[in-house]
């Protein structure tokens, strides 16, 4: 095998002959021990190797650290994954990987489980904020920059989820029914990419199956075309509780097992070593794979680290660059940038407005220190002498908000917070003990002896009405405010996926009416136990006395026609666009299509900043007289939208495509049939598959503060060069794009980009190099490069493509 190392991924150099010898030194038991999760996120030590623990971590919006939930430390929270993409930049991307690299080297972690490659098939799929691109060739470029940012840092990089892992509707068990030219020219290229162009040193195998076999036992795709055609010399990672079986799963590829300690592994495998059933040279392949992963990232005694890159003192300034480099300017009738002086009001409107969405949800999740908030990036820029009227406008959200810091306190200590208490059947106090506040509390242990969990809290209401008391969790839940009716309410889990209640935890509300001043409540929850683990989470949730949408809309409409200009945020939220669920509609959820409306009916100077992971519909996108899409940007994303508001360039060219309707959308179904998705589409997702009239922005559309002009196309020796000018009065920045015209029927489809910036009046041309592969097509079990000479369409975007040339 060629143990080789790309050019730009730094790593101390890998002496096989050491890690051999490492391996001689250790036992059967040690090296099958290795192979398993030590807990949830470490691999065990092993002395006789030299081998200190790994630490593996999230993810794909920056490094959690070795914890989810109530106890995650603050860390970096990077613009969502379609954010980056929709840069169209590869040294964006590296950019990127190189600060969550630097941070994860503060945190002391060896692995990121990013980035996630999958495809946007659907726009239905929940996970699609976390990947990249409907386009395999926008997601291998991106992916390749991030993954060598991340290991120039000395941290492994983790292609996921490999592969077919393209939406989440029983995501654990259905079999993706992909044929193999799909495979090698959809689906596999950003994963070759990753590892044969960027030299990702982990790769993790998905839950689903792909044409029959589960990925964790998947012998063609992980031993014959990963290991195998690609030369990855790397480690292959379970997904968390993906692996399932001893035999199959260790003759297949796989190299270490996640979770731990537990799983199919450990003892199971020594016997089936032993037995003969699996070869040692299987279990020793393994072992020298973790080594090499150890020793590039600095988990080897004797090997020197790459030296830890420090997070710059610009750090926060530099994913607010990110942010407004990955924003998509979708339309603007010469409202935007707005102009400070001539504004003395301004109307901030909507639900995304005052419940800012830097993230979506799921195991990805980071706890920033900060987030700003649209409210304050504005005030930012604007100052203190204009007023800025702020109204939610409508209530869309299925969950409240986290029960906020500085609302209760412990009835018992005092201290801000909580008192949970685990309690016997016969009500005395298991254990006791003060929680701060957080999202959740998880894990919760359920010793065999508890029946009853309580929370109990003194809140100060600030004021009087009908407040919200939420609860997350499974089980029958009791709320009890002193002078009021208990309130009961149950709702348990179905099936016995533990994921499940982490990353989409049930919820309800309650409501009781109160005056403003201290009030103490207690939420009692009789556990679900016919679950297989003896865990649970709980949270607590909060809203203030409010109207109700008809008096928001009127209160919205309002504060707009008395401003200057109106800027309405709308959106979605981690809740919608989360890990374990597809979404089942295109619609903005609640009355927040009528908002956008009744607000430009009554400001005709109306801007709206759609706040989304993934594309949603937009059938008002005509009335308003601009329409920012900010993607989840991440902590620093109310600065960087007031940033573009007032003025800095929008970088952003779409990653993927947005329809008119949902009638317009290829594949509008996520849904396995008796276990099976078919992928009877074969290459045509996204763009290469809309009708034209069904587009209403098209896969990389996205405009400028200023004007270009295509002047002309040339091409030799592999690359194409494209002149274009900026025909407007300030610097500007604008990709340009090459699609292939295949001539056989078949849609055009990216053939490469390339970024670039011009000042005022000045002309700039853009190489666009077309690799051989990009032309090429599977056929017969091999790549075959069609003959030339190959025609090649140019422009802004999928369906903007006012120049041509030829390709030889």
């Amino acid at each position: 095998m060629n143990h080789h190392r790309p050019e730009g991924t730094p790593a101390p150099a890998v002496d096989e002959t050491d890690l051999s010898r490492r391996l001689a030194a250790m036992t059967l038991k040690e090296k099958v021990c290795l192979l398993t999760g030590a807990d949830a996120w470490t691999l065990p030590p092993v002395e006789t190797a030299g081998l200190a623990a790994m630490m593996l971590s999230d993810g794909p919006v920056g490094p959690r650290g070795a914890s989810f939930g109530g106890n995650t430390p603050a860390s970096l929270l990077f613009p969502s994954p379609t954010s980056l993409a929709a840069t169209w930049d590869e040294e964006d991307a590296r950019e990127a990987g190189r600060l969550m690299g630097a941070q994860a080297r503060r945190m002391g972690l060896h692995v990121l489980l990013a980035p996630t490659v999958n495809l946007h098939r659907s726009p239905l799929g929940g996970r699609h904020f976390e990947c990249y691109s409907e386009d395999p060739l926008l997601t291998a470029r991106i992916a390749a920059g991030f993954v060598g940012g991340v290991q120039s840092a000395g941290v492994a990089a983790t292609a996921k989820h490999f592969v077919g892992n393209d939406s989440e509707t029983e995501r654990m068990t259905f079999d993706a029914r992909i044929d193999e030219a799909t495979l090698r020219q959809v689906y596999l290229p950003p994963f070759e990419a990753a590892v044969r162009e960027a030299g990702a040193w982990v790769v993790m195998a998905a839950y689903n199956g792909v044409n029959g076999q589960s990925m964790t036992e998947n012998r063609r795709l992980l031993a014959d075309v990963l290991k195998g055609e690609w030369d990855f010399d790397g480690v292959v990672v379970s997904d968390w509780m993906a692996a399932r079986s001893t035999e199959e799963t260790a003759l297949a590829g796989l190299d270490v097992v996640m979770p731990g300690p537990g799983g199919p592994w450990g003892d199971a495998l020594v016997a089936a070593v032993e037995d003969g059933r699996v070869p040692a040279r299987v279990v020793d392949d393994k072992v020298l794979r973790v080594l090499r992963l150890a020793a590039r990232t600095g988990a080897l005694d004797g090997i020197p680290a790459t030296p830890a890159p420090a997070v710059p003192d610009d750090v926060r300034m530099r994913l607010r660059q990110l942010a407004v480099r990955g924003s998509v300017l979708l339309r603007n009738d010469g409202l935007l940038p707005l102009r400070p002086r001539e504004l003395t009001r301004v109307a901030l409107i909507g639900p995304n407005a005052v419940r800012f969405a830097a993230q979506g949800g799921g195991s990805a999740h980071v706890t920033a220190e900060h987030v700003v908030t649209p409210l304050e990036g504005l005030r930012r820029v604007l100052g203190d002498d204009v007023e800025i009227t702020v109204r939610p406008g409508v209530f869309p959200h299925a969950k409240l908000l986290p029960l906020p810091a500085d609302l209760a306190v412990d009835p018992v200590t005092g201290e801000p917070g909580v008192r949970l208490e685990l309690r016997a059947a016969d009500g005395a106090a298991v254990s006791a003990e003060h929680r701060q506040i957080a999202p959740w509390w998880f894990p919760i242990v359920l010793a065999e002896e508890v029946t009853e969990l309580a929370l109990r809290a003194r809140l100060t209401l600030t004021a009087s009405g009908t407040h919200r008391l939420s609860v997350l969790g499974t089980g029958r839940h009791t709320l009890r405010v002193p002078g009021r009716q208990d309130q009961h309410h149950e709702q348990l889990q179905d099936g016995d996926d533990i994921a499940a209640l982490l990353l989409n935890p049930p919820s309800h509300t309650f409501t009781f009416t109160a005056e403003a001043g201290e009030v103490e409540i207690e939420v009692l929850t009789t556990p679900q136990r016919n679950l297989p683990y003896p865990v649970t989470l709980a949270g607590l949730g909060y809203e203030p006395p409010r109207g109700d949408d008809d008096d928001e809309l009127t209160a919205a409409a309002e504060a707009a026609r008395d401003a200057d200009v109106a800027i309405v945020m709308v959106g979605s939220d981690a809740d919608t666009e989360t890990e374990n669920l597809d979404r089942t509609t295109l619609a903005l959820h609640g009355r927040q299509d009528e908002l956008v409306r009744r607000v430009c009916a009554a400001n005709p100077r109306t801007v709206v900043v759609v706040n989304a992971g993934a594309p949603w519909l937009m059938p008002w996108a005509a009335e308003p007289a601009a329409l920012l899409w900010s993607w989840f940007p991440g902590q620093e994303g109310g600065d960087a939208i007031a940033d573009i508001l007032l003025g800095s360039e929008p970088g952003g060219r779409l990653p993927t495509t947005f329809p008119v309707a949902e009638k317009d959308v290829p594949i509008l179904d996520t849904r396995p049939v008796n276990g099976v998705l078919e992928y009877t589409e074969g290459e045509h997702i996204g763009y290469r598959a809309y009708r034209p009239g069904g587009v209403l922005f098209p896969f990389g559309h996205g405009l400028s503060y200023t004007t270009w002009e295509y002047l002309h196309a040339t091409a030799s020796d592999g690359a194409v060069e494209v002149t274009i000018r900026n025909g407007g009065d300030r610097p500007g920045r604008e990709v340009v794009q090459a699609y292939l015209e295949t001539g056989q029927g078949e849609p055009p489809r990216l053939a490469g980009f390339a970024a670039v910036e011009a000042g005022p009046g000045q002309s700039v041309t853009a190489r666009i190099e077309v690799a051989a592969r990009t032309l090429s097509r599977w056929n017969d079990g091999r790549w075959t490069l069609p003959a030339g000479p190959h025609r090649l369409l140019l422009g802004r975007s999928a369906t903007d493509l006012p120049l041509t040339c030829t390709l030889d």
